[in-house]
């Protein structure tokens, strides 16, 4: 009887580590890695063209030439294929994960007389997107990158109303690879951002000019030609080593930077044929996620889109409801933590209204 009891416990604990495995197996599934959720909630993004220059409309990344300098990405235009790529950053806390997507293009150009051009240009948006218990959650809500305005839009059903912003109109959502996806849209030339349709002149019908680029974990193509209705666009993680971010770590404290000019803002000159003619060309013109600034949003302040989004998503929404406003994972904050940065140690053209220590404070390590 004692080795039948024996047995019986043995087999009772092989089904417990058993039933706790599949638990743990069943948790990490529940929990996807970045990019996946990145992938999921991805823009299918309109972005217009202009005939004149075709290639000048077509996103990329910022090393498309092989290179980290920022003063020559307009030159190489014409030299290096463009393939299409998006960059993204995902920040979490106890109630929502905030995904920035940026959408690189070597140039801001124009054919108007007189009006400005720069070299490089990086507009983008936050998604809001809500843990309610489904593996990769619920978007409640983007803001845009419009120049230098953001503008908020909701999808139908969302909670969120307005807040110290209006709402600038609805967010449209379509299927795609086995998700709804907000589609976005995006300016030739200029490249200011917005919901779709509200920028540019391309809603994909069929006369106008411009390209429809899909999300991919992997693939980044070509455009065939500036009216292309189908052009994957992979999705490059800010914080990949060697990136963006780990650049603007390393030039932080460099004036002479070959990347960034200062905290958040790419180099650029005008060399290469920016400016030539009427136009005129502004140097150091384009910013990063965090870099970008609303001039007239009150109390949200310059780079806060990635650095502290939540803080940004209280002050522009209400009706928020179960809303954290501090952070279980935010890399920005971290890593500059960890590279020894506070308020009496700042990366050069620090943002004067963020208290980095007040920041570094929002980390948590648990809900």
């Amino acid at each position: 009887m004692i080795w039948k009891k024996v047995l019986l416990m043995a087999m009772g604990m092989i089904v417990a580590i058993a039933l706790g495995t599949l638990t743990e197996l069943k948790g990490i599934a529940q929990t996807p890695t970045d990019l996946d959720l990145a992938a999921y909630h991805a823009p299918i993004h309109y972005q217009d063209t202009d005939s004149t220059k075709y290639s000048g409309d077509y996103i990329t990344r910022f090393n498309y030439d092989g290179d980290w300098l920022g003063t020559n990405n307009w030159d190489n235009l014409a030299a290096y294929p463009l393939n299409a790529y998006a960059y993204y950053s995902v920040a979490e806390t106890c109630t929502h994960r905030f995904i920035t997507y940026s959408f690189f293009h070597p140039q801001d150009w124009t054919d108007t007389p007189f009006d400005q051009e720069h070299e490089n240009d990086l507009e983008g948006l936050l998604a809001i997107v809500r843990k309610d218990g489904s593996t990769y959650g619920k978007l409640e809500g983007v803001v845009t990158v419009f120049h230098t305005d953001f503008y908020s839009f909701t999808p139908s059903g969302s909670p969120l109303t307005n807040g110290s912003e209006s709402i600038d109109g609805s967010l449209t959502l379509s299927s795609y690879n086995g998700s709804l996806h907000p589609l976005t849209t995006q300016e030739a030339k200029g490249h200011g951002l917005k919901a779709w349709p509200y920028a540019g002149n391309f809603d994909g019908n069929s006369s106008a000019d411009g390209i429809i680029y899909y999300p991919s974990k992997t693939t980044a193509e070509v455009p065939a030609l500036g009216n292309d209705r189908s052009v994957l666009y992979s999705l490059i993680d800010v914080f990949a080593s060697g990136g963006l971010w780990q650049n603007q770590l390393n030039q932080a404290s460099n004036s002479t930077g070959i990347t960034y000019a200062n905290w958040g803002t790419f180099r650029g000159d005008s060399s290469g044929g920016c400016g030539a003619g009427l136009p005129t060309c502004s140097n150091n013109s384009a910013n990063t996620p965090w870099g970008w600034d609303d001039s007239n949003d009150g109390a949200v302040y310059r780079g806060e889109m990635a650095l502290d989004p939540a803080h940004l998503t209280d002050v522009y929404f209400n009706a928020l409801g179960n809303f954290d406003t501090t952070y279980i994972r935010n890399r920005y904050i971290q890593d500059l933590r960890d590279r020894g940065y506070n308020s009496s140690n700042l990366p050069l053209g620090w943002p004067s209204q963020i208290n980095l220590n007040t920041l570094i404070g929002k980390l948590k390590t648990q809900c």
